[in-house]
């Protein structure tokens, strides 16, 4: 049964006026989220922006890599000899498995916990594109390839120039170095991201990524070594460096720049191994592209 209106309590609602006024500063838009995501990315593969822990593997990976260079540099000085004891990108091919579980670690920690929390949606609610969101995310993880690998060569060649080595020399093959770099940041690192997206699971992605590049390395070292106990192997069983995306870079930067015949050294076979081999890298980087762009059009 209602009351009569005279017998209702009287409303004590009161608005009050705060002054409230629409945002009128600078949008600055898709271009700076997308930046924004990239550094943000850049700075997790380090551990930089997280919890202690999250900064031990990449910072201890990251010495791992350099300090025997520190160590080479230091004793071909103490020597005085005319030249370092390794190249420039001998060294990065030694550097494979630990340059791997940096790779391997890393990539799921940059999309699987999103994928794991939910928080992709949450990106694409901002002006940012599902395409924005992979360049931003591989690019991020490539420059931390890159970056983790150019430390140990700026070492060598800082310490080569210090030492009084022939200065066009070791320009020459830093650059060598600068470029294989290059090559292993892009092409296992386009490979594992695709792994990478599609669990949210991070210890899944780095069993698989691990797993992948560790399996595919040994069955091209076990059939090269096999057909040929010389250091080259022959050339039929080089082919099986594209099985391996870290064999393949090592066995094209040999070929295209004419490096030694140095311990366990893969090379391309031939000029036609340089074409099958380079279009299987350009290959595998545009198509694990294509796939993270079809994979995130389903989140």
């Amino acid at each position: 049964m209602s009351l009569p209106p005279e017998s209702r309590p009287a409303d004590t609602g009161v608005i009050h006026d705060i002054g409230y006024r629409g945002y009128t500063g600078p949008r600055l838009g898709r271009g700076y989220a997308t930046r924004a995501l990239f550094t943000q990315s850049l700075r997790a593969a380090y551990g930089l922006g997280r919890s202690g822990k999250s900064k031990v593997l990449p910072m201890l990976v990251l010495g791992v890599v350099t300090v025997p260079a520190v160590i080479m540099v230091s004793f071909a000085l103490y020597l005085k000899r005319d030249e370092l004891p390794v190249e420039y990108a001998g060294y990065l091919a030694s550097l494979n498995l630990v340059v791997s579980v940096f790779l391997a670690s890393q990539a799921p920690v940059l999309l699987s916990r999103d994928l794991r929390y939910q928080a992709v949606p949450l990106y694409f609610s901002r002006p940012i594109t599902r395409t924005d969101y992979v360049r931003a995310k591989s690019a991020a993880m490539v420059c931390a390839q890159l970056l983790l690998m150019s430390a140990p060569l700026l070492v060598l060649y800082v310490g080569a120039l210090l030492g009084g080595m022939d200065f066009a020399e070791n320009t020459g093959h830093f650059l060598y170095g600068l470029a294989a770099a290059v090559l292993y940041a892009v092409v296992p690192t386009s490979v594992a991201l695709v792994i990478a997206a599609t669990t949210p699971r991070r210890g899944f992605g780095v069993a698989a990524i691990m797993g992948y590049l560790a399996i595919s390395a040994a069955v091209a070292g076990v059939a090269v070594g096999i057909s040929d106990p010389g250091p080259t192997g022959s050339d039929a069983a080089q082919w099986t460096s594209l099985i391996s995306p870290t064999n393949l870079v090592e066995s094209l930067v040999n070929e295209v720049f004419d490096l030694g015949t140095g311990l366990d050294r893969r090379h391309a076979p031939g000029g036609l191994g340089i074409a099958v081999f380079a279009l299987v890298a350009v290959a595998l980087v545009v198509g694990s592209y294509r796939l993270l762009l079809s994979r995130y059009k389903k989140v």
